[in-house]
């Protein structure tokens, strides 16, 4: 059975690696996060996932999990993804997180 992942809009679609790792990509742009760390956070999320023997996951379940596990990998890619996952709004909650880092 695929793993679905449930969107913010109601519509569900199957879990896509591909994705996940070109929006890691992105936040570890010039940092020192090689392919390979990458692919293992991706692996580490995937296996919670299905040992929980989970079927379907909120993105924003599965946006915190990526979260989780780039803030011990680089800190700079955690906010990265996390301004663009967490749609912040302004700097003033662009701040707070920064902030909660600490």
């Amino acid at each position: 059975m695929p793993l679905m992942v449930l969107k913010k809009d109601g519509v569900s679609e199957p879990f896509d690696r591909s994705k996940l790792r070109r929006g890691l990509l992105v936040a570890t742009v010039k940092r020192n996060v090689d392919l390979e760390q990458l692919e293992s956070l991706i692996d580490a999320i995937e296996r919670q996932l299905y040992n929980e023997f989970r079927t379907e996951v909120d993105s924003s379940q599965l946006g915190d999990m990526v979260l989780k596990r780039l803030k011990d990998l680089d800190k700079v890619a955690y906010v990265r993804f996390a301004s663009v996952y967490k749609e912040f709004q302004d700097l003033d909650e662009f701040t707070s997180e920064l902030k909660g880092l600490k």
